[in-house]
């Protein structure tokens, strides 16, 4: 028979597993019929309080806490749900924290968490510099990013996509197609996903002797209507882009979206370029030409890590997992077309 875990207890009590072991170390105020369906569980279960106690020997709640800035993102909500699927297979459990990425809101994230005594953190929304995590990180803590990292020397904590090179593929396969205006759609360079993507972008221009036009370049907030503003505005000049990249698939709709308005056919008119791979662009009214973040082994690979970390603390090795980024070819990107003269 297997052993009992606080995971199972929480399961079947439907309560949290810091509830379980707050129950098994007589923490007070807790309600009395939720101390008591906990030990209906434990009773049901047919395993004595110590049994479970075991998994607290060192301090373990088997809680996670996971912050990140925006559920509603599909590519948030996507990798979080892997998260969670993975978590259960080592008997966690994963607190959400949807939270700004600002030092006050983070700050307030990371002090709730350890109030909780989860034993890691995973962690998608943080901008290039980040004090709390490095200080976390010195104490040794189980702490890991994914999709964005921190820049300072030594603090390698991450899971990420080589985000450069995602860039240098995108502009590649637009200039293979003859396209040489091409606009850029980038979300605020303080986080390291879009200050990566626009040196990759920046770098191919280079390399393909393009135009760096600031004019066709958008790196504010990724508000879709702001996004689908700007499209309109470019598809109206007397200069357009023929080629768009923008560097979230989230984005590169409202791209799709502004040029439907205007009656231009994609990939005919114009050819629009993702990056992500979010499950809605591989629809099959959308097939939208992206890079793929991979997100599925992005995502166990940040678990995997962590757990790691959890289960030897003493282990200080350093996780610096950059991950090759994949060039999904659907239905939105095409040869340039050609003007008639």
């Amino acid at each position: 028979m297997n052993k009992i875990s606080i995971y199972d207890v929480a399961k079947l009590a439907n309560v949290s597993q810091s509830t379980v072991s707050r129950v098994l170390n007589n923490y007070p105020y807790i309600k009395p019929e939720t101390k008591q369906k906990v030990l209906n569980a434990i009773k049901e279960l047919g395993f004595s309080p110590n049994e479970i106690a075991r998994g607290l020997a060192n301090n373990k709640t088997n809680t996670i806490g996971l912050i990140i800035e925006n559920i509603s993102n599909s590519f948030y909500s996507e990798t979080a749900h892997i998260i969670l699927r993975e978590a259960r297979k080592y008997n966690y459990e994963v607190i959400i924290i949807d939270s700004e990425s600002d030092k006050e809101n983070f700050k307030k994230s990371i002090d709730s968490l350890m109030a909780k005594r989860v034993d890691g953190i995973i962690v998608a929304s943080t901008r290039m510099t980040n004090d709390i995590i490095v200080n976390l990180i010195d104490k040794n803590f189980p702490i890991i990013t994914y999709n964005r990292r921190i820049y300072k020397d030594g603090y390698n904590s991450h899971v990420v996509l080589d985000n450069f090179l995602g860039a240098n593929m995108a502009i590649e396969h637009l200039v293979k197609l003859n396209h040489k205006r091409i606009a850029y759609i980038s979300g605020p360079l303080r986080y390291s996903t879009f200050y990566d993507r626009l040196q990759g972008f920046l770098s191919s221009i280079n390399t393909y002797n393009l135009e760096v036009d600031e004019e066709i370049m958008y790196m504010d907030k990724l508000e879709y209507k702001k996004v689908y503003d700007f499209a309109k505005k470019l598809m109206n000049s007397d200069n357009p882009p023929t080629a768009y990249f923008s560097s979230t698939d989230n984005m590169a709709l409202a791209v799709m979206e502004a040029a439907v308005s205007e009656g231009l056919k994609i990939p005919e008119d114009i050819s629009v370029i993702g990056c992500d791979d979010i499950d809605i662009s591989g629809n099959s009214f959308i097939q939208l030409t992206t890079i793929a973040q991979q997100k599925e082994k992005m995502a166990t690979l940040t678990i995997e890590k962590l757990m790691k970390k959890i289960s030897d603390k003493s282990n200080e090795e350093k996780v610096d997992i950059v991950i090759k980024p994949q060039l999904k070819l659907r239905k939105t990107t095409a040869e340039a077309r050609k003007e008639v003269t």
